[in-house]
């Protein structure tokens, strides 16, 4: 019994760590980012390619934040409706989220320089629909979601998401639209965010 009451205290813990490391991968790409550009014209390259690798995984982690606050909200009825609406539009624009990043690393790998790499976006972005499937719309429901969880989750679940949660995503998504260079920033808000949940596995 104590052998598979650890097991289960260490599976927890383990699955815990993802509303951390989504955070901490999305910071990593922010910082990664700022040193390319300071040190290289932040073009094709490794730079480039470790940057956009950090931030395909911190997307991919979100996915068990996504549904790890889903299952934090033990409730019924209307409330369980509104916590899968606000889950599964942030998986939605996860995946959107997830195929920019990956359009990037191609983008990246195949082209010579900025030249080439401006070229290829234009020709992807000019493809119907992609606009607004991956970059401008859809995507939206990545923060939107997220946004909209935590915010349940501070009446539905108190003693693991706290008041002030909400305004720490929030933040962290408005400085991340303002600026991609103060996504570092941005990230350690939303990790701050989801701190307590952690803390609670």
């Amino acid at each position: 019994m104590t052998t598979m009451r650890m097991a289960t205290e260490r599976q927890g813990a383990t699955a815990g760590t993802v509303f951390l490391a989504g955070p901490a991968l999305m910071a990593g790409y922010g910082v990664v980012r700022l040193l390319g550009r300071a040190v290289s014209d932040y073009g094709p390259g490794v730079w480039w390619m470790l940057a956009h690798l950090l931030f395909l995984a911190g997307v991919l982690v979100f996915v068990p934040v996504f549904l790890g606050l889903r299952k934090t909200a033990v409730v019924r009825g209307g409330r369980r409706v509104a916590v899968d609406v606000a889950a599964w539009a942030g998986l939605v624009g996860a995946a959107a989220v997830a195929v920019q990043a990956l359009i990037d690393l191609v983008v990246g790998f195949v082209a010579a320089d900025e030249q080439a790499m401006s070229e290829l976006f234009e020709r992807v972005q000019d493809v119907p629909g992609v606009m607004p499937l991956v970059y401008t719309v859809v995507p939206l429901l990545f923060w939107f979601g997220l946004l909209a969880l935590v915010t349940l989750l501070v009446f539905f679940r108190r003693d693991l998401v706290r008041a002030w949660a909400p305004v720490a995503v929030l933040a962290g998504v408005v400085l991340t639209a303002m600026n991609l260079d103060l996504l570092p920033i941005g990230a350690l808000c939303i990790g701050l965010a989801l701190l307590p949940v952690l803390r609670s596995r």
